[in-house]
């Protein structure tokens, strides 16, 4: 089962604050020897967390939509990458900090930031969401297809490879499909989110440093870490890079059908000539939302290149995905039964 790639791992202690800035950032040694050196209390392993590891042993037909706690740490299992060790973006409150991530939150000059709370709720980046799980197995399945030539894997390779290209993931939250990009040899990552998202202030430079400073050989990508907010394309960045990447992650972006628009509009900057866009979305919000924005990619530009829907949680004997065709409407789904599917598509522009 795709979820059970992941388990938290014993609560850490609070580290102290930084003012590392969001923006495009080369790993860093020195950084994640810092953060990396917290100490981990085994005493301070929650009992919800030893429950969440074995629950879906005991319900293996109800598949989770996110995982993970704010601030939480997860090991995350990888059959080709070894054990990867995930922090989850805080959720933004005015507590004190309790964690890594809500320690490096807090800004330098003590601003109150009030006015920011509401809009970084709304992004749900505290958690790992399960699109992003099925984004990041695609991909390291297609790397591995080379040394491992087996159908499931040449049917990966031909929908997610990465090697030597350009990969910028939207709505990334604690970024695991990009810190996987990085590991799969794209040749350029950058991982972004909304400018007020809290997984800008230290959990994807935790993830990308953490997880890549002492790997042997190192990666050869170059790695980003940008504030993006959909359909604003007038800041350096956006102009800097139009027309730029070659794959575009979206997953689990859409339950916002206001910002639908903007982010068509933000895949069509970015997305190089002969490029291609990931959408995934669980239906945790219903199909018709998702369908919506399918509509609008095409009103922007885009084509349906492929399309389906695949099992989360069972695969067939000769390990290839259950697939079943994409449909706006299933009369017979409910929320009791919709959890387990997800919707995959690749869009390419329509020229």
């Amino acid at each position: 089962m795709l979820h059970l790639r992941l388990r938290p791992l014993p609560r850490r202690s609070q580290a102290p604050a930084t003012t590392e800035p969001a923006t495009t950032a080369s790993v860093s040694a020195s950084d994640s020897k810092e953060k990396a050196q917290h100490e981990v209390n085994d005493a301070d392993e929650e009992p919800e967390d030893l429950f969440g590891t074995f629950i879906f042993h005991l319900f293996p037909d109800d598949a989770p939509q996110f995982h993970g706690s704010p601030g939480q740490h997860l090991l995350y299992t990888s059959p080709s990458y070894d054990n990867l060790e995930i922090m989850v973006p805080v959720y933004p409150s005015q507590e004190k900090p309790t964690t890594d991530e809500l320690a490096t939150e807090q800004k330098s000059d003590g601003s109150n930031r009030t006015g920011q709370v509401e809009v970084a709720r709304k992004l749900f980046a505290d958690a790992i969401w399960s699109a992003a799980l099925v984004v990041a197995e695609g991909i390291e399945d297609a790397h591995n297809y080379e040394i491992d030539p087996t159908p499931a894997k040449k049917e990966a390779y031909r929908i997610w490879n990465v090697t030597d290209q350009s990969v910028l993931e939207l709505g990334s939250g604690a970024a695991l499909p990009s810190l996987i990009s990085v590991l799969a040899n794209a040749s350029h990552v950058v991982a972004t989110d909304h400018p007020s998202s809290p997984a800008l202030k230290g959990a994807i430079h935790f993830n990308m440093d953490h997880n890549l400073t002492n790997r042997a050989p190192r990666p050869p990508s170059t790695i980003g870490i940008e504030p993006h907010e959909w359909g604003v394309l007038n800041d350096s960045f956006s102009l800097k890079n139009k027309g730029t990447f070659t794959r575009i992650i979206a997953a689990d972006c859409y339950w916002m059908q206001g910002q639908h628009e903007n982010i068509a509009r933000t895949m069509q900057w970015f997305l190089a000539p002969g490029g291609h866009v990931w959408v995934v979305a669980g239906f945790h919000t219903g199909r018709k939302i998702i369908a919506d924005f399918f509509e609008t990619a095409i009103k922007n530009g885009f084509k349906i290149d492929r399309i389906f829907e695949r099992d989360v949680i069972s695969r067939n004997e000769d390990g290839s995905e259950i697939r079943r065709e994409w449909t706006p409407e299933r009369a017979e789904e409910g929320p009791e039964n919709r959890r387990r599917w997800c919707v995959i598509s690749v869009l390419k522009r329509d020229e």
